[in-house]
């Protein structure tokens, strides 16, 4: 059998796991409307206030309950039933996306509800690892984590292309109300479709002691092993210097290429083009010798398109449509060496060690919407990339023992 029919029947064999396409599922809708929120949100704000450290600011606030509470919320996810535990983040969202929607078709809608909001999602957020891609792992079991990875990495980076689409048309014509309306039937969907999750983890008594201890040797066995270190590392340098770039498309859309809402979308969408061609290929084309290279070379990659996307508008979306690629490699590794290096009764805690060093990242979009403030987003876009080159460079002695 060729490598190519291999891995399409590996596919197709995950998709014959009733509880991994339902998870799968809840991940593509919730992915899709966070994107469609993160889009609307966005130019909403920069529509409202002008101000690109605003825009910064709001991204910001989905990260920022990583770094408080994603240590936490990863050891407590061990002494939880992650099913229930699941079903009720996608209820909360629901609500707060129902909240929303009400006070934007009242026309009280302010920058302030969008902050709170954000901050709510980012809560959300911070149990995707140690909840919902858990019980992935669970499910598939280790021998198939990373094709399953592939998969549900490739349904983040679809949702990358349809949720900005989607939400810069709804802005255009029906408003954010209508793009929130969008959110609320989104999260409903999800909200059933993880009730009809049958698969059950064992849920040991929980105490507040328990997930204290649990949540320090969770950090003591990160800071102890050199794969895990390495790869928080990699994360680090990642969320700070790589990603908050995206939070200034709207404003080069806008300000640089003269894009409307609908415009600004497309061209967001392109970084989800990219990133979803290259989840197709990896899932098909990859093996473990490849992981830790994809990982890095994924983040050096996509730090070195971010002056071309700066510097020249006529290739914003050809710059777009690559750093997707690249963080194809990064962001389906991630979540796979991390599964594979951690020991299986403490994958949850060091799932959450991760969201912390995902949440630290809320550093590089203040630095960014600072730096857009004092020299302008084509700069600051520029300078953040090269910050972040060089501390990849510095940190060579922590990340290299990924692949060993």
């Amino acid at each position: 059998m060729s490598i190519v029919a291999y891995s399409a029947a590996r596919r197709a064999w995950l998709f014959g796991e009733p509880d991994f396409r339902r998870l799968w599922l809840v991940g593509l809708v919730v992915f899709s409307v966070r994107w469609l929120e993160m889009l609307a949100v966005a130019v909403f704000a920069y529509q409202r206030t002008g101000s690109p450290f605003i825009v910064a600011l709001l991204t910001m606030l989905r990260m920022l309950p990583m770094a408080l509470f994603g240590a936490p919320i990863g050891a407590a996810a061990e002494r939880a039933e992650r099913r229930t535990a699941l079903f009720l983040v996608v209820l909360s969202m629901l609500l707060c996306s129902i909240a929303l929607a009400v006070l934007a078709w009242s026309d009280a809608l302010e920058v302030w509800h969008l902050a709170l909001a954000s901050f709510i999602s980012g809560l959300a957020w911070t149990t995707d690892n140690p909840v919902r891609r858990t019980m992935i792992g669970e499910v598939v079991g280790p021998d198939r984590m990373s094709a399953a990875m592939s998969i549900d990495v490739g349904a983040n980076n679809a949702s990358r292309m349809l949720g900005p689409t989607v939400g810069g048309i709804l802005l255009a014509t029906l408003g954010i109300g209508g793009a929130f309306a969008v959110s609320v039937t989104g999260y409903l969907v999800a909200a059933i479709v993880a009730l009809r999750v049958r698969h059950r983890n064992r849920v040991a008594p929980s105490t507040a002691a328990g997930v204290l201890e649990r949540m320090i040797e969770g950090l003591v066995l990160v800071r102890r092993d050199p794969r895990l270190s390495g790869i928080m590392v990699i994360t680090v340098i990642y969320n700070t210097f790589a990603w908050p770039f995206t939070s200034m498309i709207p404003v080069i859309g806008q300000d640089n290429l003269g894009l409307g809402a609908a415009g600004i979308g497309l061209l967001a969408s392109m970084d989800g083009v990219g990133a979803f061609c290259g989840a197709i290929v990896i899932a098909v084309y990859s093996k473990p010798r490849h992981f830790a290279r994809l990982y890095i070379g994924g983040v050096a990659i996509y730090l070195l398109l971010l002056p071309v996307f700066a510097l020249a508008p006529a290739l914003a979306g050809s710059a777009l449509l690559l750093t997707g690629l690249a963080n194809s490699g990064f962001s389906i590794m991630q979540a796979t060496l991390v599964y594979l290096a951690a020991p299986p009764e403490m994958r949850s805690r060091v799932f959450g060690v991760l969201s912390v060093c995902i949440g630290i990242g809320m550093i590089g979009f203040l630095h960014l919407g600072w730096l857009a403030g004092m020299m302008g987003a084509t700069w600051a876009i520029m300078t953040m990339g090269a910050e972040g080159l060089v501390v990849l460079l510095l940190t060579r002695r922590w990340w290299r023992a990924i692949g060993t």
